[in-house]
């Protein structure tokens, strides 16, 4: 069974896209913790982060690095806050979230972004990457 994240990449489920390359996809998260939240992930079906092989691994996380530029670039931040938790979708994902304070990055707190807010967020990325 394909995983919310592979319906995605493969266009099945709408989403506002950031960058992606031949094994990689970034796109904004609807639950967002802080505006500019993004989602990493690869673009096979991998449900633990851990199981990668050592070079994807490695390439995943420098494509995750290129993102967070982005975003630090377009999104108003000190920092970008990253994690990796793995338990609410069985696919591999990193978090990029944009900090200014310690609290910016909890699990479970979720803003109310509009779609014309979070289009234009995904553009202003977009632009930096």
């Amino acid at each position: 069974m394909s995983s919310i994240f592979s319906k995605i990449i493969a266009g099945e489920i709408p989403c506002f896209r950031i960058a992606e390359n031949e094994e990689f996809f970034s796109f904004l998260d609807v639950r967002p913790m802080q505006k500019g939240h993004v989602l990493v992930v690869p673009k096979n079906e991998v449900d633990y982060l851990f199981d990668m092989d050592s070079e994807q691994y490695q390439r995943f996380f420098l494509f995750a690095k290129q993102v967070a530029d982005a975003l630090k670039k377009a999104v108003p931040c000190k920092k970008v806050g990253m994690a990796v938790v793995g338990l609410e979708v069985p696919h591999a994902h990193i978090h990029l979230v944009p900090l200014n304070e310690v609290g910016d990055m909890v699990f479970g707190k979720q803003l109310d972004v509009s779609k014309e807010e979070m289009e234009k967020i995904a553009k202003e990325i977009q632009s930096h990457f």
